[in-house]
């Protein structure tokens, strides 16, 4: 009977050392902190940051891409947020092996190249854009986004000031350069863009323009752009005050400074005393 009461005391303490543990590890997770890291810039599509991706594979490979994904934007008004990712992903799938497909969705998870469209998307911001364009062009200072126009601003076009162009634009394959330049404003697979593209290609095809494609998009979403993988810290400093007597410390800094010196002895030579 005396061992039975034991085996029921030590399941009794082992149940309530359980429960304490359990309250322990509450208490400690609800004192956690979690950190959100917002852009200032809204959040970007997926589908230009995959363009990005193919242009740092070849030039080549970021306008095959863009030829398959004209209008591919429309989808996204159709289907969910999870199947339009996996299109994207196989639009790119007919250009990239199974390694640049994961690496492709590593930098769709930590949103690696929505600094680079926000870089364009303030260029554009520059010009200014047009009132009320979808998607624009720039002819040597001109703007338009009418496709009738772009015939009749190309005829002086070589009288005005050439166009800077930025180490990062997209140029479609041409074998000439000094040719005149003409800058699309779009983003790529809407409407907009789809009409814009054909007209620019084939002139560029017969080498009348240099084509240039910036990426533009007109109305940003509202959704902020959280972002991660960009070695961001978060320090918290404890602000509770702590008495501390400095004189103690002093001391005891004083004393085992002599008697290291004290013990400085080589080969004889106390240096401490000399």
């Amino acid at each position: 009977m005396a061992k039975a009461t034991d085996v029921v005391r030590l399941l009794l303490g082992s149940t309530a050392l359980c429960f304490s543990l359990l309250d322990a590890r509450t208490a400690s997770a609800s004192k956690s902190v979690t950190a959100h890291l917002a852009a200032k810039w809204p959040e970007t599509p997926l589908l230009l940051e995959a363009s990005e991706f193919m242009a740092e594979e070849s030039n080549e490979k970021f306008w095959q891409f863009l030829e398959t994904v004209q209008e591919l934007a429309i989808y996204k008004q159709t289907e969910s947020a999870y199947s339009y990712y996996n299109l994207i992903l196989k639009k790119a799938g007919q250009f990239l092996d199974n390694l640049h497909i994961n690496l492709l969705k590593f930098a769709f998870s930590i949103r690696a190249y929505s600094p680079t469209i926000q870089m364009f998307q303030q260029i554009a911001a520059d010009e200014p854009p047009p009132d009320g364009c979808d998607a624009f062009v720039v002819i040597h200072k001109k703007h338009t986004c009418k496709i009738n126009e772009i015939k009749k601003l190309l005829k002086k076009a070589t009288s005005r000031p050439r166009p800077y162009l930025f180490k990062g634009d997209h140029k479609f394959p041409t074998n000439k350069e000094n040719l005149p330049v003409i800058i699309l404003y779009a983003e790529m697979g809407t409407r907009a863009f789809g009409k814009f593209h054909p007209v620019l290609s084939e002139k560029a095809k017969n080498g009348e323009i240099l084509y240039v494609l910036r990426h533009y998009i007109q109305k940003p979403v509202s959704q902020k752009m959280y972002l991660s993988g960009y070695g961001v810290e978060l320090a918290i400093k404890s602000t509770e005050y702590k008495a501390l007597d400095d004189t103690q410390v002093k001391t005891v800094t004083n004393a085992t400074v002599e008697d290291g010196i004290e013990t400085n002895e080589v080969q004889g030579f106390l240096f401490g005393k000399l």
